[in-house]
């Protein structure tokens, strides 16, 4: 080979190092920062709404809460195991968010956990856990959780060293 197709392709190497670097310094900054979708995401939620204009399109319909406990479903999470254990937040509907972010409903100080790990939301009388792109996963019973699953009542959640139950 001729020396300028070699410059050529040390030169080539060198831009898809420097690449992969670049995106590895984005997915760390954005573990431990959040991303911005995230964090825009958490902006418009804090904001009031705005007023609706008249329209003939149908307005959309408030998120239920899970049916009552008389019913059978949970009326609580609770934190069975971590540095959080015995931690209990009661659940009326609001979506929870789970991780190191200093946002989420329950904050959790695990090297495991990502800043938004995971989240869990009322939707047709159930819970649903749905993992937010961690890095280590979240975990229903043994099954990761690749896409937003139902939650049984008594079946642990794993996000890293920290186990949450939902109870009635």
């Amino acid at each position: 080979m001729t020396p300028f197709t070699l410059t050529l392709i040390k030169l080539a190497f060198l831009a898809v190092l420097w690449l992969f670097v670049i995106a590895a310094v984005g997915v760390i900054r954005a573990d431990l920062f959040g991303s911005k979708a995230a964090t825009k995401a958490a902006n418009r939620a804090s904001q009031p709404p705005r007023p609706a204009k008249a329209s003939n399109q149908p307005k959309p319909r408030a998120q239920q809460p899970p049916r009552s406990a008389q019913h059978g479903h949970p009326t609580k999470l609770v934190v069975v195991q971590g540095e959080r254990a015995g931690t209990v937040i009661d659940l009326t509907g609001v979506p929870i968010t789970i991780g190191r972010a200093n946002d989420a409903t329950l904050v959790v100080t695990d090297d495991y956990a990502s800043s938004r790990h995971a989240r869990l939301y009322a939707q047709d009388g159930q819970w649903i856990v749905e993992d937010l792109g961690s890095t280590n996963g979240t975990y229903l019973g043994r099954t990761k959780v690749s896409r937003p699953m139902p939650v049984p009542p008594g079946v642990p959640v794993r996000i890293g060293k920290t186990v949450i139950e939902l109870r009635k």
